[in-house]
């Protein structure tokens, strides 16, 4: 399942964090447990588990849904949860550790730091960007933030959703066409600090980034593009996002 807002579970999961974050945990809970019944496949239902298991106040309850939540990651096995894992692992460990129990404790401690925290990722990847460019041209970091203009990026940023890549076009700064590139990571790259297991569990926006060049191998036009009400609401969530950016 590719992520998106649009989904019917991510949106009960966003309103749940909205109420907890005006201090409405209880109104939080009920949404989460609404999106994890109404969830159609694993993906959904592991967003919907990770968001319930953080408000068991009884620890054996927590580890019950923590441990649902790794199951359900653990068959998903795709980049967009791979990253969820090490700290699912920690957080069963921490429960296991409040119950007595130190053999699976340390059981659960070793598997978190058995994963590599390289993504596997095989792309097809994309960048999106208002830039006029051609097949051969080079994307490099030490641009401006288009969050935060005083910034100058130490990393390029792309992912194999088209859609999410469209949605960085249409944000992106500039008065040119919005534009999704096809492009191919000369060098390493890693998951985007700036998304992984922030307020969803994992990657699930696939947002990765490098110090190296992307090169330009081709362009697409077919992408799913937002509405100006969307992109709107999208950059008033960008106006008021005090969190800092990690370059």
């Amino acid at each position: 399942m590719e992520f998106n807002t649009n989904n019917n579970v991510v949106k009960l999961c966003l309103q749940g964090m909205s109420m907890e974050d005006q201090g409405k945990p209880e109104e939080g809970g009920k949404l989460f447990l609404q999106a994890f019944g109404e969830a159609t496949n694993d993906f959904e239902k592991f967003l919907a588990a990770h968001y319930i298991s953080r408000h068991q106040e009884n620890v054996r309850d927590k580890l019950k849904w923590l441990e649902t939540a790794l199951q359900l990651g653990l068959k998903v096995n795709n980049d967009s949860v791979k990253g969820s894992l090490p700290p699912l692992y920690l957080n069963i460990a921490k429960c296991y550790e409040n119950l007595s129990d130190p053999d699976n404790a340390k059981k659960n401690y070793e598997l978190a730091t058995s994963f590599s925290d390289k993504p596997t990722d095989k792309g097809p990847f994309y960048h999106g960007t208002k830039a006029d460019l051609k097949i051969g041209d080079l994307l490099t970091a030490g641009s401006k933030s288009n969050y935060s203009p005083e910034l100058i990026m130490n990393h390029i940023y792309f992912t194999p959703l088209a859609n999410g890549a469209g949605l960085a076009a249409a944000l992106a700064k500039g008065e040119g066409r919005e534009r999704v590139y096809i492009v191919e990571p000369t060098g390493g790259f890693e998951n985007d600090p700036n998304v992984t297991n922030k307020k969803f569990p994992g990657n699930p926006t696939r947002s990765y980034r490098s110090r190296e060049p992307l090169k330009i191998i081709g362009e697409v036009t077919d992408w799913t593009k937002q509405t100006p009400g969307e992109i709107r609401k999208w950059n008033e969530r960008l106006a008021n996002n005090k969190g800092e950016i990690i370059n």
